[in-house]
């Protein structure tokens, strides 16, 4: 700060002090904090240096009032099991309230009601308080109920997950198809010729891509492919979230189909799971059928790059979601429709990083060996 300038002081800071101490106008320091863009750089950074050595605090309420604007954007939360909860989501969360405070924004979570299976009750009941600005849906499926709602409701909504056709295109995801793609052709550059896919059951949009974009990419490099989809064992549930999911049990478990596999005369020499809770099974049936994963016995990848990842004995490859940015960018593209600006009117899609790892190492022909556990 510049000698003189006016120092923290007992009470509140007021939006005059700031001002002063930073030599520009009150309606300079107002565009500041709700118009940044129409600030020069270098007034900004001096605007901001006051407002940090001040320790001014803006008026929410007030500035609320004043505009209409809640500053508060809501996240319609998929339903979850708390002791089994989706490892994924709560990555996103965390990048997206991270982004929407950079933003100047807060973020509400709410869901239906305990027992309550239709989420439009509780987005009436969110938009009839006039809490929120908008709305970030996730796990968008196909018809999806929330989309057509919001859409007739008027209210502004960004979707991580793609929308249908005639549907508003406001989502930012990721490219499932070609995610997978680059998995294939990873593995393929090891040598393997014969591969697997592990799928969940359900056929949710994402996992679909997923899939399709093994097996398509599989036959263009003329390799021997085979899909197969299947709950996790003990569980009633897919290991991926959606709306309208079924919870119902189904026949088998990953663990099971994949040893099949490999008790087979054509037997894979590497799977690819559609996420990285599906690999753990994969690593089970290797290893149950007395062979190893990673170098010199079974390759495997997984999907999501979850912190696990990094601590399986071998560190499983996994496919990395650009989590921050898919928040970042629904925040801009949501606050976008708030302020009233030009909104793309296509979809956004982000690339992801695969990140390669000792599970996926080339193949010498499977290895026999003891159980040796998870973690290394």
């Amino acid at each position: 700060m510049p000698e003189g300038a006016h120092r923290p002081r007992r009470g509140a800071t007021t939006i005059e002090e700031v001002a002063r101490a930073a030599g520009v106008s009150r309606q300079t320091v107002s565009n500041a904090l709700n118009a940044p863009q129409r600030v020069r750089p270098e007034t900004l950074e001096r605007v901001n240096a006051a407002i940090r050595e001040l320790g001014y605090q803006p008026d929410q309420s007030a500035r609320s009032l004043r505009s209409g604007a809640r500053r508060t954007i809501g996240y319609l939360a998929p339903v979850d099991d708390p002791l089994d909860p989706n490892p994924l989501m709560a990555g996103f969360l965390e990048a997206l309230v991270d982004a929407a405070g950079a933003a100047g924004q807060r973020v509400l979570l709410f869901r239906p009601g305990r027992g309550a299976a239709d989420p439009v009750a509780a987005i009436d009941e969110l938009v009839a308080a006039r809490q929120v600005d908008g709305l970030v849906l996730a796990d968008v499926l196909r018809e999806d109920v929330r989309i057509a709602h919001v859409t007739g409701l008027g209210v502004p909504f960004v979707s991580f997950g793609r929308t249908g056709p005639g549907e508003p295109q406001r989502w930012v995801d990721i490219g499932n198809e070609a995610a997978m793609a680059e998995v294939v052709r990873h593995l393929a550059a090891l040598g393997h010729r014969r591969i697997g896919y592990v799928g969940a059951a359900e056929e949710l949009p994402w996992t679909a891509a997923r899939r399709a974009g093994f097996l398509a990419e599989a036959r263009r490099l003329g390799l021997s492919a085979v899909a197969t989809g299947a709950r996790r064992a003990g569980t009633s549930e897919s290991g991926d979230s959606g709306w309208g999911r079924s919870g119902a049990a189904a026949e088998g478990s990953v663990a099971a189909s994949v040893r099949a596999l490999l008790r087979g005369p054509d037997r894979p020499t590497a799977f690819a799971a559609g996420s990285d809770l599906l690999a753990l099974d994969v690593y089970e049936a290797v290893r149950a059928e007395g062979l190893v994963v990673g170098p010199g016995g079974v390759a495997v990848t997984g999907f999501y790059d979850m912190p696990l990842c990094r601590h399986l004995h071998p560190a499983l490859t996994s496919v990395r979601l650009p989590l921050r940015p898919i928040a970042t960018a629904l925040v801009g593209r949501l606050l976008a429709q708030v302020r009233g600006e030009a909104v793309p009117g296509e979809g956004l899609e982000l690339p992801t990083e695969l990140v390669a790892r000792g599970s996926s190492g080339r193949s010498g022909g499977p290895a026999r060996s003891g159980w040796s556990g998870w973690f290394g």
